[in-house]
């Protein structure tokens, strides 16, 4: 497939994520920009850490603006609007022409397909499900989760909760054993992150221990994250015709 000339004059991409020590989570970011990119051919599509890894955002809009760049669009890998997409992203980005696309974690076909997917590839024949989140201590954060575990529970037809790695309630072990409680015998855990790392495996752990009998990888690089992030690029630069992916 030949470059679409407007997708190679367009705007870059910044994709910035929350940032770990932890190689995979790196990885797994760098993988998503290259397959974005992929899927778009001809947008330059970059990617950013908030914290615990670089580059920086405003590494990154530096160099851009540096190079005579046009304004980037600016992603946050994000899945509840909470303290690092209100408050952290646009102060690190202050001072830069940059627009900022919504967060990822509002309920919407792409999220749901990938969640979905993710859980079947790793188990089946379960009669529940725990949404695995890493976890926030502002309630529209927590609640952007429990819609997404409501959306699960109509697309699945089983009983889906949220369950959180830190900074709320329940944990992984407490979601498994409510949802036994309530009857259910093959509790599957669904993986509410973009990559791996720490927060991941300590929720999945957890809910293990308390009886569940499969977890899910996180989205990733997934076709479905994919084509989200492209519609969060559409939603800010509407001109631009979303690639089918």
């Amino acid at each position: 497939m030949r470059p679409d000339p407007q997708a190679r004059a367009a705007a870059p991409v910044v994709l910035v994520a929350h940032g770990s020590r932890d190689p995979r989570a790196q990885a797994a970011t760098r993988a998503l920009a290259r397959a974005v990119a992929a899927a778009r051919p001809g947008l330059d599509v970059r990617v950013a850490f908030l914290e615990l890894a670089d580059p920086r955002p405003a590494d990154v809009l530096g160099a851009l603006r540096a190079a005579g760049e046009p304004a980037p669009v600016v992603v946050p890998l994000l899945l509840t609007r909470a303290y690092h997409g209100r408050v952290d992203l646009p102060a690190q980005v202050a001072g830069f022409d940059c627009a900022i696309s919504d967060t990822l974690g509002e309920v919407s076909e792409p999220l749901l397909a990938g969640l979905v997917r993710r859980l079947h590839e790793s188990v089946t024949g379960y009669d529940a499900v725990v949404l695995a989140a890493a976890g926030t201590s502002v309630a529209s954060g927590r609640a952007m989760v429990d819609e997404v575990a409501g959306a699960l529970t109509l697309r699945l037809g089983v009983p889906c909760v949220a369950a959180y790695a830190s900074a709320a309630a329940p944990t992984g072990g407490e979601a498994v054993a409510a949802l036994r409680a309530r009857g259910a015998r093959r509790v599957a855990v669904a993986s509410y992150f973009l990559a791996p790392g720490r927060l991941h495996e300590a929720v999945l752990a957890d809910a293990r221990a308390a009886g569940a009998i499969g977890a899910a990888a996180p989205l990733g690089a997934s076709r479905e994250l994919v084509r989200l992030v492209l519609q969060r690029v559409d939603a800010v630069t509407p001109q631009r015709a979303l690639l089918t992916v």
